[in-house]
């Protein structure tokens, strides 16, 4: 679900804190309308960069091309809170990135330098590292990117307990808006990876210096504090055994299991058995965003991960690494009763399309018929608000659909409507079993004329709030519920369910799994385009239904067998 990245990166913003801060970190679940920021008595933040600890050891396993570090340095955050507030006005339009300052009732912005911030995965280039061997010679020197909603935790009791903050940085193509924030007294994980490229590191000792690039230490007034860390990187055979070094590991190891861009991790073992390719960094895309249902976890804890205790991800103390997993919703104890209706200025959800992105032809992998030609892609339809989309799905004894139907709630909360919106089936593939809402979204692939050529048989799917698409629009929730599919779907023997798309999030969805991506063997080489439909048969209520069809344009080529695909940009974004 990023649970979409780009198909070959499985790339995200880092959310892991193997060294972590002795402090407790503690992360808020909230209503709608979550995004408002308290007011602050103080007003520029104090900003410096610390190690957590002098020494950090990294395994490398055995097969794998390298190893991904988590160094266990941390941007620390006083005085008040550190906020960026970034959006652009359309794909047409570049990236512009305000510093938010509060001192007291007074807010005023602080618009960063043009070009600065080029994406919505965090400030670029921010941390500079130099890794040198045990002979003194510098054998790696890298930067990496910074997230501000990374993995965080609190300096000292006297801060805010909870950070009312968004808990990852996006990587969704075509986000529009994002708020990045590290409250005062707490401090952010500055560790990023690249799933594609890990770090080629033999087992050994070697020496790493960390420091913030000179751009950022002069923008936001931060020491040239350059700490030394230890590092230790261990050979970890298929036994488990343990070369160079020994001992317990602090570092990030190569065993994780995630992609990146949503909120939490599953405890769906028919989720997990869907990224098995991804343990040992060899999966390809399709083991990413909804490839299996599977979930892309923005926020797992590789430190319990790595002692092989994931399935124990939640809510709850001493989470310090940011391995929050939102809690399940529930539905209604029972079906709503009374006359179907709404109030004529209810708020409503407002869906809308992206632009299909992760565009590539496969063929015939994961079950599709061998020998063909398949186009392949994501997909994202998101939430503008101002109000969620809420369904309920009623279950009748032994029947595999439930009847579905959407709650309406006046700007208190309270409930004052619903109306019946289709149905749930139930899912029992492998790499789904849970519930489905039915007549989401529709995907189809149009000629040049826009007329249609190959339907998806993807329609249906359970909704979780996947991507943070634009967090700065009316009401949006910066800590959504339901966000991997074992706290959104339901199991077979589920009665009810409750499924959200929660304002500002999207669900992403990656047709690549059998019957989903479009059969193109045979269809002649030209110009075609990807359709996107929300609400396709108009059964869930909206503020907007003009805005529910997206269009990309693909050009394919090649022959049967060694089909191509060019993917021209979207105004000034480029994603394929």
């Amino acid at each position: 679900m990023t649970r979409s990245q780009d198909r070959k990166g499985l790339r995200r913003a880092a959310f892991a804190a193997g060294a972590a801060l002795t402090v407790v970190a503690a992360v808020a679940g909230s209503a709608p309308g979550a995004g408002a920021a308290p007011a602050s008595p103080a007003g520029t933040p104090k900003l410096k960069l610390v190690a957590a600890s002098k020494a950090v050891t990294a395994d490398r396993y055995e097969g794998n091309s390298g190893v991904y570090l988590d160094l266990g340095t941390y941007v620390t955050v006083d005085d008040a809170p550190l906020e960026l507030k970034v959006t652009r006005k359309s794909y047409k339009d570049p990236i512009v990135a305000q510093q938010i300052l509060r001192n007291g009732s007074k807010v005023t912005t602080k618009t960063l330098p043009a070009g600065l911030v080029k994406d919505f995965s965090g400030l670029p280039d921010f941390l500079e590292v130099s890794i040198k061997n045990a002979a003194g010679v510098e054998v790696q020197k890298s930067k990496s990117n910074f997230c501000l909603n990374n993995a965080s935790g609190r300096l000292r009791p006297d801060a805010p307990a909870t950070s009312h903050y968004p808990e990852s940085c996006s990587t969704n193509p075509f986000t529009l808006g994002s708020v990045w924030g590290v409250e005062k007294g707490w401090a952010a994980n500055t560790s990023a990876f690249d799933y594609d490229r890990p770090v080629d590191l033999a087992a050994g000792e070697y020496t790493v210096k960390v420091g913030v690039a000179k751009k950022y230490r002069d923008l936001f007034g931060i020491p040239d504090d350059r700490p030394t860390i230890a590092l230790t990187v261990r050979e970890i055979s298929d036994g488990g055994e343990g070369g160079a070094g020994g001992g317990g590991g602090a570092g990030l190891t190569a065993h994780s299991a995630t992609t990146g861009g949503g909120h939490g991790a599953s405890h769906d073992m028919a989720g997990m058995e869907g990224m098995k390719g991804m343990a040992g960094m060899g999966g390809g895309h399709h083991y990413g965003p909804r490839g299996a249902d599977a979930p892309t976890p923005s926020a797992l804890s590789h430190a319990l991960e790595a002692r092989g205790l994931a399935h124990h991800l939640g809510d709850g103390s001493g989470h310090t690494d940011g391995s929050r997993v939102a809690p399940a919703l529930k539905s209604a104890t029972k079906r709503p009763t009374g006359r179907a209706g709404v109030p004529a200025n209810v708020p409503k959800p407002d869906l809308r399309s992206l632009p299909a992105w992760d565009i590539a032809v496969t063929d015939g992998e994961d079950g599709d018929v061998a020998g063909k030609d398949y186009l392949a892609f994501s997909a994202n339809v998101w939430n503008a608000g101002p109000a969620p989309l809420v369904v309920d799905g009623f279950r009748k004894p032994g029947a595999d659909l439930m009847d579905s139907y959407q709650y309406f709630y006046d700007a208190k909360g309270k409930q004052v409507g619903y109306a019946p919106a289709g149905t749930m089936e139930w899912d029992p593939r492998i790499g789904h079993e849970h519930w489905h809402f039915t007549d989401f979204a529709s995907y189809r692939l149009l000629a040049a004329d826009q007329k249609e050529i190959v339907k998806s048989g993807k329609e249906a799917f359970c909704l979780a709030n996947t991507d943070a698409i634009d967090y700065t629009v009316k009401n949006a929730n910066w800590h959504p519920y339901n966000t991997d599919l074992s706290t959104a779907c339901g199991q077979q023997n589920s009665i009810s369910v409750r499924e959200v798309l929660d304002v500002g999030s999207g669900d992403t969805y990656t047709q690549y799994r059998p019957g989903q991506s479009f059969d193109i063997t045979g269809l002649p080489n030209g110009t075609y385009y990807i359709q996107v439909v929300a609400n396709p048969a108009n059964r869930l209520q909206e503020t907007d239904t003009k805005n529910n069809v997206s269009l990309r344009k693909v050009v394919l080529g090649g022959t049967d067998g060694a089909r191509t695909v060019s993917v021209p940009p979207v105004d000034l974004i480029n994603a394929p």
